[in-house]
């Protein structure tokens, strides 16, 4: 069975000004990561992007936060987009198909993640440099 990647790309634009709807609402978008966090949870392996997951989650966080915001507003849609797909989207596969029905989810969460993959990379170097830069307060001793 073969996946259209041209059908997957139409579904997450047809879906774009939806996603930029819930992006602003923060309690939903945080509801929607936590859900996929689940989900994702459930599913025993996504291939060679799964790893990317919570990274993918975190720069989402991070610039709705408006803490990291050097990468463009598409390509978190892109990403917020995969994940409303794989929790609420219209399945090319349905869902209730076992073991094939999250194929469909699956390959749209792979594909978000394959074409963000530089994107990705970007932040987590952002992440790291910004982590490594924190200052920690010395702990002094209390005067007697």
């Amino acid at each position: 069975m073969e996946i259209d990647k041209d059908k997957i790309k139409a579904l997450l634009d047809e879906s774009s000004a939806k996603v930029e709807n819930i992006m602003k609402d923060t309690a939903a978008l945080e509801n929607i990561l936590q859900t996929a966090e689940t989900k994702l949870n459930e599913i025993p392996n996504i291939g060679q992007y799964a790893s990317k997951l919570p990274l993918m989650l975190s720069m989402i966080r991070s610039y709705i936060a408006k803490e990291y915001t050097e990468v463009s507003p598409k390509v978190v849609v892109s990403m917020v987009g995969a994940l409303v797909y794989m929790l609420k989207g219209k399945d090319l596969i349905s869902d209730k198909i076992p073991v094939i029905g999250i194929v469909d989810d699956l390959a749209v969460l792979g594909l978000a993640l394959q074409l963000n993959s530089k994107e990705l990379e970007d932040y987590s170097k952002w992440r790291d440099a910004s982590e490594a830069t924190r200052t920690v307060e010395p702990i002094t001793k209390a005067e007697d």
